[in-house]
């Protein structure tokens, strides 16, 4: 059972049609009593980090999120939401990867990043098998996550920034798999296959 963490950020309709094209049955809640009886875990995310963590905390999710021990992906600003700290918003997030979310902020950049950007990976993980370097996926953000010990891959938007992360149980992936073709389901094929 894939359990996808309803906090009301985003549109989570794309992601669901992935996981029934792939047979697999899936809930959308916010109640740990249902979260903690799946197998993995996705924390999507369209929106804005502070309201996205009030909503969290609101829900009792958050010492929860912190605490699985399954397999979680957080997409998009899921996976900010894993830092210690967004500068969106100005807000402590989960703490579970070091460092903290920041803004682009070069001048001749327009923002968002929106768009088609390719990947660099940097290190072998489950979550890019099969997927070549430089492939394509679709990016729709304001805010980056920098390159450090936990990136798995990287994109570059006027400044190179983790296009997807790993630590112990917890992914994460800046684009949208589910608006990446062929290649962002390859990545949601790797990811629910853990």
């Amino acid at each position: 059972m894939i359990g996808i963490i309803d906090y009301g950020s985003g549109n989570v309709k794309s992601l669901i049609n992935v996981i029934k094209d792939f047979g697999m049955d899936y809930v959308l809640t916010n109640k740990i009593e249902l979260l903690q009886n799946c197998d993995k875990l996705l924390l999507p995310g369209v929106g804005e980090a502070s309201f996205a963590m009030r909503k969290l905390a609101e829900y009792n999710l958050i010492n929860f999120i912190k605490n699985t021990i399954v397999p979680i992906l957080g997409i998009c600003l899921g996976l900010q939401l894993f830092t210690e700290y967004s500068e969106e918003g100005n807000i402590e997030c989960l703490g579970i990867i070091e460092d903290k979310t920041i803004k682009f902020n070069k001048k001749n950049l327009i923002i968002p990043h929106m768009g088609w950007n390719d990947i660099t990976i940097a290190t072998e993980n489950h979550l890019v098998k099969g997927i070549d370097n430089g492939t394509d996926f679709y990016f729709a953000n304001s805010f980056y996550y920098p390159v450090n010990k936990y990136t798995v891959a990287t994109t570059n938007y006027g400044v190179d920034f983790s296009a997807i992360i790993n630590k112990d149980n917890y992914w994460g992936i800046q684009f949208h798999p589910e608006k990446s073709g062929v290649q962002g389901i390859k990545i949601m094929e790797n990811f629910l296959k853990l």
